[in-house]
């Protein structure tokens, strides 16, 4: 979430998304704008490529990667030109700066544009975080068959777990587990890579190069799960010191892990063929050095949590706060705020919780989080901002390419959520 997940060092300032702006610039290096992007974007979403590939083919799954890839990459890229434009705005007639998307989406369309990408900033970061539910359970399940089932380690271990840790507010302790968590991400990458190598004597054998048009769209929304740090667009350029560079970051950044998640995916359907499994991690051999990453990814996620989750509460503590009703409540009952903001936290964790254990497939989740909600904040917000604030300025064929994404946007979408139901 990546997939929808946020950069444990600009967490807050993607939640400001939610709650409004930043200062003006940063100090990051283009090195450390290039590793905050990848760590922005690079999640366990990458995992569920395998199983991708399988369905809609090796060649087919390379297509749609590429395709996602790009695209996402061009809709960033608006996100700051819209920027630009109103900082050229400024200069005429000073103003606060807009460094976050909710901003963005104010500027458009009023407070209905700030609510509608709030929302879809929560549910997409909501989708990350019952992502992480099930990828932890589903994994403690294949190591710890004979103690519980997968929903047994959601509520039973995780539960209260995320329950004590949602009390923690200081996202720098936590933000070593987010790096641990995508180191042991390139492990399991490089254990999966290295079967393959060992079946190289026919690795293309009773593989499938493309599987059908309808394969496609799965595919599609499992990649574009796995690009989503698009909410984190605006607080990584605004975190770096020479910010005419970050366009050149972004795509060199994007390029290559576009070329990565290709060369997994069709490793690990290579490797696996027709008993690829949603989490590729579940495919892994009953090694010492497969538990030991199985065990890492299970306690660096486990730890991220909060830090997916941090975009979420910010979203609901702001409209506590404004809340006439809870305003009202605290005069008439006297209860301490901090109260009702540490409930809705419990809550919120809850309720994420009960739906994990009601996902029937992760492969299946991601894909339909990644068709519609990401599909919604990576291409249709984009381009009607776009269209919105630079529209005036464009020529006829960026009108066609914006208006292009933006319908894509919209059938995709659509075709996720009947696809799902």
């Amino acid at each position: 979430m990546a997939e929808a997940k946020a950069a444990p060092l600009l967490a807050r300032e993607d939640g400001g998304a939610a709650a409004g702006g930043s200062g003006r610039g940063g100090g990051a290096t283009w090195a450390q704008t290039l590793g905050n992007v990848v760590v922005s974007i690079v999640g366990t979403g990458v995992l569920g490529l395998p199983y991708a590939f399988r369905a809609a083919g090796w060649l087919a799954g390379t297509l749609g990667v590429a395709a996602a890839g790009c695209a996402t990459l061009y809709c960033m890229l608006l996100l700051v030109e819209c920027r630009d434009k109103l900082e050229e705005e400024e200069k005429e007639e000073p103003c606060d700066v807009l460094y976050t998307y909710g901003d963005l989406g104010e500027k458009c369309f009023g407070a209905i544009g700030r609510y509608l990408t709030e929302i879809l900033i929560f549910l997409s970061q909501a989708g990350g975080s019952v992502a992480y539910l099930i990828f932890i359970a589903q994994n403690l399940h294949s190591m710890l068959t004979q103690f519980m089932s997968p929903d047994g380690f959601i509520f039973a271990v995780l539960l209260p777990l995320q329950i004590a840790l949602s009390f923690v507010r200081s996202l720098s302790s936590l933000s070593p587990f987010s790096i641990f968590a995508d180191a042991c991400n390139v492990l399991a990458m490089a254990i999966v890579i290295k079967e393959d190598i060992r079946l190289f004597d026919h690795p293309f054998a009773d593989r499938s190069a493309f599987n059908g048009l309808w394969a496609i769209p799965f595919s599609f929304g499992v990649a574009l799960f796995c690009f989503e740090g698009f909410s984190m667009t605006l607080a990584l350029e605004a975190s770096m010191a020479e910010r005419k560079k970050f366009k050149w970051v972004l795509s060199q950044a994007l390029v290559c892990i576009m070329f990565v998640y290709a060369c997994f995916g069709v490793c690990g359907y290579l490797a696996y063929g027709e008993a690829t499994k949603d989490i590729v991690t579940l495919n892994l051999p009953n090694s010492w050095s497969s538990s030991a990453v199985k065990i890492g990814l299970c306690i660096a996620l486990a730890f991220t949590f909060p830090v997916m989750m941090h975009p979420i509460h910010e979203i609901i503590e702001a409209r506590i706060r404004s809340s006439w009703c809870s305003q009202k409540f605290l005069q008439n009952v006297g209860g301490p705020n901090w109260l009702a903001l540490h409930t809705s936290r419990i809550v919120v964790v809850i309720i994420l919780a009960v739906v994990a254990s009601y996902v029937p497939a992760f492969g299946a989740f991601i894909s339909f989080v990644g068709s519609t909600v990401c599909a919604l904040l990576a291409f249709v917000l984009p381009t009607a901002f776009h269209l919105s604030i630079v529209g005036s300025s464009m020529s006829l064929w960026r009108h066609l390419l914006d208006y292009g994404f933006l319908l894509f946007g919209l059938v995709f979408a659509v075709h996720g959520t009947f696809t799902a139901l």
